[in-house]
């Protein structure tokens, strides 16, 4: 008796290479003691959120305030929209108000909420590889057709392929950036170039295309870099993010949406976003961490601690004959294998108790992902894993 959808059925086996070998680092883990396995699989941050976070919980715990566990606004409290709205503003040099903000249970629930309002099925939805390996699944969810396109050698979108895919059922183009997995951020020339083909696409199909842009890991940006923002180049920009990696909260599912104030049918657009919140089941986004959020506009996390993670292996990395991007942001590394095959290399780290990710799950097949969000015992202990199996393989 089938019991379970077929496209669910093939989507958990097809899986997620980050939850397998999570799992997989679980069993070495209770064999081999947590001290010898190295889990470089998953961006599940281990610093802990700045300070100014816990004062102002142990402050709001201290004076609660009446009615701060209630139902709100769909799209969450007016004064946390309105205190993010701002610091938007700040941040892009575009006037955002509260009602451009959605606040979202992360940068997940905002991809869904997004795509469940705009697409009809068949719509397409292009996706540049390496990707985000959920995005698929969210696409998948409304009926959506994904359409994968290539990226250059520095995991750049290559133009003449958008140019190309851009047809009368393009709905919208997600972007990432920085990017997981290969920490690239696209630069103003890279944006300019799409806004210019969306452009022309939209007035040679009578429509309306919009810039998805998952900005998760916009705040974690190395050697000086200024981020572009994409809704600079192009109006029709949804912005979502998520304080899973800025303030260390991957575990409390909150974000939000950014609508441009100047972006196609704004105010349609911003009542099916609220009513999706709604009818999806996210209701609205946690209400304890929306009363902090109001204070917590311009702090994050140490980036200075996650460039010095990054060097440190990229460093070793690539002395041990490992080629790779150097990524600008987030926190992965993507090198190339030296076989064909990603996933028999991944498991012959992962005999040496190193754990990492085949680049096929990303789209990105001959690459590992390797997450650096991790204590640095665990990156230290990493390298002589890496090593080996590098002279195994003759790049050192």
């Amino acid at each position: 008796m089938m019991f379970m959808s077929e496209n669910i059925r093939q989507s958990m086996a097809e899986g997620s290479w980050i939850r397998r070998m999570f799992e997989e680092g679980a069993i070495l883990r209770e064999r081999h003691g947590a001290e010898n396995v190295f889990d470089l699989s998953i961006g599940n941050p281990v610093v802990e959120p700045p300070p100014e976070l816990h004062r102002q919980l142990l402050q709001l715990a201290q004076n609660p305030v009446p009615g701060m566990h209630r139902y709100m606004p769909n799209a969450g409290y007016p004064e946390t929209r309105a205190a993010v709205a701002g610091q938007f503003s700040l941040e892009t040099g575009v006037r955002f108000g509260a009602d451009d903000i959605i606040m979202s249970c992360g940068a997940a629930g905002g991809c869904n909420v997004f795509l469940r309002t705009v697409l009809n099925p068949g719509d397409e939805v292009i996706v540049f590889s390496p990707y985000f390996l959920e995005y698929l699944n969210y696409i998948a969810n409304f009926s959506g057709v994904p359409r994968i396109l290539p990226t250059d050698e520095q995991f750049l979108p290559r133009l003449d392929a958008l140019e190309e895919a851009v047809g009368p059922r393009t709905k919208a183009i997600i972007i990432n950036s920085p990017n997981n997995p290969a920490g690239v951020v696209y630069g103003e020339d890279i944006l300019r170039g799409i806004s210019e083909i969306i452009r022309r696409k939209e007035a040679e199909f009578d429509t309306a295309i919009y810039i998805l842009s998952d900005e998760a890991y916009r705040k974690l940006v190395y050697d000086g870099i200024q981020f572009p923002f994409p809704l600079q180049y192009h109006p029709n920009t949804i912005s979502v993010t998520s304080h899973s990696k800025d303030l260390a909260l991957p575990g409390e599912r909150v974000g939000y949406i950014a609508v441009h104030p100047d972006c196609a049918h704004r105010d349609d657009l911003i009542n099916g976003m609220v009513f999706c919140t709604r009818t999806l089941g996210f209701v609205n986004a946690p209400a304890l961490v929306q009363h902090l959020l109001p204070h917590l506009q311009g702090v994050t996390v140490s980036v200075a601690d996650y460039q010095r993670k990054r060097d440190f292996l990229y460093g070793h990395l690539v002395e041990m004959g490992y080629s790779m991007t150097k990524p600008q942001g987030a926190f992965y590394l993507f090198p190339e294998t030296p076989v064909e095959d990603d996933v028999a290399f991944v498991k012959e780290l992962q005999e040496l108790m190193v754990l990492t990710v085949p680049g096929r799950g990303f789209g990105g097949p001959g690459h590992i992902r390797i997450s650096y969000c991790v204590d640095d015992w665990t990156l230290e202990g990493s390298l002589d894993g890496f090593r080996k199996v590098a002279r195994k393989h003759g790049l050192c």
